[in-house]
């Protein structure tokens, strides 16, 4: 377990506060890594894995047309997953993911390793874009690591 990811959960934890997750590239590490914690269901909503885009679109209720305009990897998309599963969940904060931790699905304008991130709360969001080197495996980790970071001082 994480020291950090628990220090950090327990913030909002000894704060009263909720948390939902919806994961892209991340394939559900971030919850992972949640559910390694005694008690996270005391602040741990909900947490899906939207991989594809229509269950993005069925299930996150991301919008169909800014999907097909900007991409599943976009500020946008990014955006609005943590926006909707903020509504879905009714938890304080949310977080999400989504990137191409490859080793296909890349292109000149989306290299592998972009990822984007998104933290909102019911009074702002935070949207963060990445770049990360490595491999499939790799990326998602230093991913999971950087969404716990933003989520730190996301809270503070």
């Amino acid at each position: 377990m994480n020291i950090f990811y628990k220090k950090t959960l327990m913030k909002i934890m000894n704060n009263g506060k909720t948390l939902s997750v919806a994961e892209s590239c991340t394939g559900g590490r971030i919850c992972n890594e949640m559910a390694k914690i005694p008690g996270i269901s005391k602040i741990f909503l909900l947490g899906i894995v939207a991989y594809s885009n229509n269950s993005k679109i069925s299930t996150l209720k991301i919008n169909s047309k800014k999907l097909n305009k900007y991409g599943a990897v976009s500020k946008e998309i990014a955006k609005e997953m943590a926006i909707n599963i903020l509504k879905i969940s009714k938890s304080d904060f949310s977080i999400s993911t989504t990137g191409i931790a490859g080793p296909t699905g890349f292109s000149n304008k989306k290299p592998i390793g972009l990822v984007y991130f998104a933290i909102a709360s019911k009074k702002k969001i935070h949207i963060y874009k990445k770049n990360f080197k490595g491999s499939r495996l790799s990326i998602q980790k230093k991913s999971t690591d950087y969404a716990f970071n933003i989520l730190d001082e996301f809270i503070k």
